[in-house]
């Protein structure tokens, strides 16, 4: 497959996570015939107009998603950068009223942006950390914010290393950016009791991460490349030609033979794996053309805790994304659960929330989104269903919603509240 079709190809991915329609993508498609920086015709150029028109009809969100395409898979020319800046700032517009805040963060090795809900220095609450993979910046996730901070979590959206605002370099150690998080959000969130929606390589962070701060207590993924994808020399050329150009970009490799070298020092081994002695929930896809099956391998042999959830589809299933949100938040309310009634021995025995049928008790959460009661068995490495009430359904990409103040306090020294209101003009005409 060529690298247009690549592009193209993911795009059907990612814009039906974001909640772009199928046919509004077949009727974008057609137009773009090249990734020539600058041409009319181009990647960019195409999404970049569609964007544009979209933010002038006062739709900020809906732009925002079709600039987050354009910028795709990484901001490495002009016009993409143009479209990254925009998709920050359109997003900007649509979260001003619906408890949604900005922070910026200085990390010692460069900068890192999030966008929060929930955060109180008054009343703490557990906190989840969100993360796309390599090619998704946080504005593709953070719509979700409001309703998570709804379910009762400090929820925050960051971005992989070189991704989108994130100034930082990918490299073996990236895993240390999760304890950097939560130390600094620790005086706004009880990051004690910590839980990880990593999605595909965030995954790998979430669980390496895991390994060492017990701060986290559940791990939730898809996708996520453990061990084969650094290092099977069998399975590395069958890898997406935009999966290996994005990680050069993101790690500064000069070329693939460098890359290969760097990416030697991120397997994950039975050693570290087996230290992971909490709920992890791992959705694989069938398919996949990113992630080798041997991953999934690996983690029902090393992880003590895990649970499978498989679609027959590729990367992302991106075919099943309404059943994959709903097993996902019922994976994080059941490893919520599990924790407040003191583990896997106690849901085993059924035990009693402090407030059932409360939304902030633990029968109550897991009936909010049609999970296992308590006394379900959590069988490690065997495959589960979880439903999941119209909360998870398709609008949960981008919820319409607002949600209450996001509390006060100044325990986040990096907090802002504002990005640069002038827009960077793309250039489509």
């Amino acid at each position: 497959m060529d690298h247009l079709a690549e592009l193209k190809e993911f795009a059907r991915l990612h814009a039906r996570g974001q909640g772009i329609g199928d046919r509004q993508v077949a009727a974008v498609l057609p137009r773009i015939t090249n990734d020539e920086p600058g041409h009319p015709a181009s990647w960019a150029r195409v999404w970049t107009g569609e964007a544009d028109r979209l933010a002038v009809a006062g739709r900020p969100l809906d732009a925002c998603r079709h600039y987050a395409l354009a910028r795709f898979p990484y901001h490495g020319d002009d016009v993409r950068r143009r479209a990254q800046d925009n998709c920050v700032r359109t997003f900007d517009d649509w979260r001003r009223r619906r408890g949604v805040e900005r922070l910026v963060l200085d990390h010692p090795d460069g900068t890192v942006a999030c966008w929060a809900s929930g955060l109180d220095s008054r009343r703490r609450r557990p906190l989840l950390l969100v993360m796309g993979g390599i090619v998704s910046v946080k504005e593709q996730w953070a719509p979700l914010l409001p309703r998570l901070a709804r379910l009762g979590w400090a929820a925050v959206v960051a971005e992989m290393p070189g991704v989108g605002e994130n100034t930082l370099r990918y490299h073996a150690d990236s895993w240390r950016l999760l304890p950097f998080l939560m130390d600094e959000l620790a005086g706004r969130a009880r990051v004690t009791d910590t839980s990880v929606l990593g999605l595909s390589f965030s995954g790998h962070l979430a669980l390496r991460a895991a390994a060492e701060d017990p701060r986290i207590r559940s791990v939730h993924t898809v996708g996520a490349p453990v061990a084969g994808f650094f290092d099977d020399p069998d399975w590395w050329p069958r890898v997406p030609g935009i999966t290996v150009a994005t990680l050069r970009r993101l790690t500064g490799a000069p070329d693939d033979d460098a890359l290969r070298a760097l990416l030697a020092d991120f397997p994950l081994g039975p050693d570290v794996l087996g230290a992971v002695d909490i709920p992890v929930g791992y959705v694989v896809s069938s398919r996949d053309e990113i992630i080798p099956p041997t991953e999934r391998q690996l983690l029902g042999a090393t992880l003590p805790r895990v649970r499978f959830k498989e679609f027959d589809d590729v990367h992302g299933s991106p075919a099943h994304l309404g059943a994959m949100r709903k097993w996902l938040i019922a994976s994080l309310l059941r490893a919520r659960v599990t924790h407040r009634l003191g583990g896997r021995s106690a849901l085993s025995a059924g035990g009693a929330a402090r407030r059932p049928g409360a939304t902030g008790g633990a029968p109550g959460l897991l009936r909010a989104v049609g999970a296992e009661a308590p006394g379900t068995s959590i069988a490690p490495g065997t495959s589960t269903v979880a439903g999941a009430s119209g909360m998870v359904g398709p609008s949960v990409v981008g919820p319409s919603g607002a949600a209450g103040p996001s509390g006060s306090g100044t325990g986040v020294v990096g907090r802002a509240d504002a990005v640069p209101r002038q827009p960077r003009r793309s250039p489509v005409e």
